[in-house]
This record gives C-alpha cells, sequence and structure tokens, in this order.
C-alpha cells in the first residue's frame, strides 16, 4: 500500500537537524505498518519495541533516561544491535511508558546521530496530558488514506497521477469513472483495512462490515483509557456525531447529544476525542480571508468523524 507520508519520512531522515519524531493518529489509520515498511526499505536494522502490555519495559525507563544507559535495554528487548547510522529504533504504543517518552529529549540532546520514530494510537491525550520538551521533538500526523491513495491502492496509479497533478484537461475524459470512483471512496473511506479488503474482493458489504467492527473497538478504548464518566459521555458525543451533521445546524449542537447537554458538560469530552485523532473541529469564520485564524469563530463549529466511511457506518 502506498502512502505519500513516506516522503515526509525520507525528509526527516535526510534532515540534517532531525529530532526524535513522534507519529501520531487514530488507532487503525496505519501508523505501525507505515514506521516498519519505512524501516524496512530504508534501514540496515529495525529495533523495534512495543510498550502495549509489556512488564519490561516500565522497569527500563526508571532509572536514568541517557541514552547510553537505554540502548543496551533495546538492543536486548528487540535482539537487534544498535547501530546509530544504519538503524531504525522504534517506541511503538511509547504513552504507555509516561518516561519513555521524556527519553526523547535525551536522544535529542545526547544521541542526536541515532534515529528514533515513536508512536501510538492515544498519543494525543498523552501529550495533552504530561509535561513534554518543547522543540525536542518533530511530529508527524497520519490520516486515513487519500482519495488519490485509495486510487493507487486500487491499481489506478496514472488516473491518480493526472488528479495529484490538477491537469483538468488530461482529467477531463475520466470524469464519468472518476465520478464513481468518488463515490466508492465515499462509501470505502480511507482506513488501511477497509481499502485492502476493498481492494481484494470488490465486496463493499465486506467493507462495511471491517468498518463497523472499527468502530466498535473505539468505542471499547474509551472504556480502556478514560474513567466511567468521561467513557459515558464520549460515546454520547460519538453517537451524536452523524445527527448533528445530517441537520442544517449551522454549528455543531449540543443538545443533540441529549436534551438537558451544556457545552462546559461536554467540552473536555471533544477535547479527548480530537486528542486521540478519532474526530475533527472544523471552525467557522466570519470572512473567507488569510489568514484564516484571524477570522475564525471559536465558539462555531461542526465535528466530524477522522474518515467518511466510517462516517457512512455509523449512519447506517
Amino acid at each position: 500500500m502506498h502512502r505519500t507520508a513516506m516522503r515526509n519520512l525520507l525528509s526527516w531522515k535526510a534532515s540534517p537537524r532531525r529530532k526524535p519524531l513522534i507519529v501520531n493518529g487514530a488507532r487503525q489509520v496505519g501508523k505501525t505498518w507505515l514506521i516498519k515498511e519505512f524501516g524496512k526499505q530504508h534501514f540496515k536494522t529495525v529495533a523495534y519495541i512495543n510498550f502495549d502490555n509489556n512488564q519490561r519495559m516500565p522497569h527500563a525507563f526508571e532509572g536514568a533516561l541517557s541514552p547510553e544507559r537505554l540502548i543496551p535495554m533495546l538492543e536486548a528487548e528487540s535482539s537487534v544491535e544498535i547501530d546509530p547510522s544504519t538503524t531504525l529504533i522504534v517506541l511503538d504504543e511509547i504513552q504507555e511508558v509516561p518516561r519513555a517518552l521524556k527519553s526523547l529529549k535525551y536522544f535529542y540532546e545526547e544521541a542526536p546521530e541515532c534515529h528514533v520514530i515513536a508512536a501510538g494510537s492515544s498519543l494525543g491525550i498523552a501529550l495533552h496530558n504530561n509535561s513534554f520538551p518543547v522543540g525536542k521533538v518533530s511530529f508527524l500526523d497520519l490520516h486515513p488514506l487519500s482519495f488519490s491513495e485509495f486510487l493507487l491502492a486500487l491499481g489506478r496509479a496514472p488516473l491518480a497521477n493526472l488528479v495529484e497533478k490538477l491537469d483538468w484537461e488530461s482529467v477531463k475524459p475520466f470524469h464519468d469513472e472518476l465520478i464513481e470512483l468518488t463515490r466508492m471512496y465515499m462509501f470505502v473511506g480511507g482506513m488501511p483495512e477497509v481499502v485492502s479488503a476493498f481492494a481484494s474482493s470488490r465486496s463493499f458489504s465486506e467493507a462495511r462490515t471491517i468498518q463497523n467492527e472499527l468502530l466498535e473497538s473505539y468505542e471499547l478504548d474509551f472504556s480502556k483509557h478514560a474513567d466511567a464518566s468521561m467513557a459515558e459521555k464520549l460515546r454520547l458525543i460519538w453517537k451524536s456525531i452523524p445527527s448533528n451533521l445530517c441537520r442544517e445546524n449551522k454549528k455543531f449542537v449540543f443538545k443533540r447529544i441529549r436534551e438537558s447537554a451544556r457545552a462546559r458538560e461536554f467540552e473536555e469530552g471533544l477535547e479527548w476525542l480530537e486528542d486521540a485523532s478519532l474526530i475533527q473541529k472544523v471552525k467557522r469564520i466570519n470572512t473567507p480571508g488569510l489568514p484564516l485564524a484571524s477570522y475564525q469563530d471559536d465558539e462555531a463549529f461542526k465535528v466530524f468523524g477522522l474518515d467518511v466511511g466510517l462516517m457512512g457506518a455509523m449512519c447506517g
């Protein structure tokens, strides 16, 4: 599967000002696959460490956070000898060990020659809740597949290239076909597992089954990463998104969550979902001028899900 974010990773690798990189994004958008594929293609070895349900790593990061101390333990955990110039160090689900997040500062200051990438499915929440050394890391946000990436997954590379170039005269003869492919994308969306299954089977029902499974897993995550009270608020907000969008509201209406809902009661939940990359808040602007931020109305916004295909599944 082709991901355009691979270009960002190559630029990061080549940068003389390279810092440890944090790849952020919702669960199942393909962070781990992308990083491993990048390591396989562009490094001699990959030292991959997953912090999820890992009993050893919290203890490993309890002491000093110097790379000199940590690297031998990362070598033992990954069974890979780390050569700073040819090894990619991958710290997956790093939010499970907050001190591992903090260690990225020391990799930047004491071992800048190391290539370190960290990732996690709820990393945005962890970063929001923990003090983090500003300026010591770089960030890359990974989203579901774009329409062009969707075309590439379906084996339509020449058509994807025309779309990417915005060459409208060349695109014009393929108008009807592109409309049909756009309809496919609106249903299938860009979640990698869904796109992969659809590319193989061309089955819309199989795509929808996987989408429903992903939606169920996201709701289960609410209870895993939030307390009972917050988890219930998250479910209410999550389920209200389609009803808010399908009405002619000019902004997100909290009473669509429940009749007695107030903004202050659910603002933290919206922030949690945004940090988890599960929603996007799109603010209204008063005037279409630049910079847009100067004209935005912070009190008026709409809430969209992370993927158009999942939104379709939520709407049934």
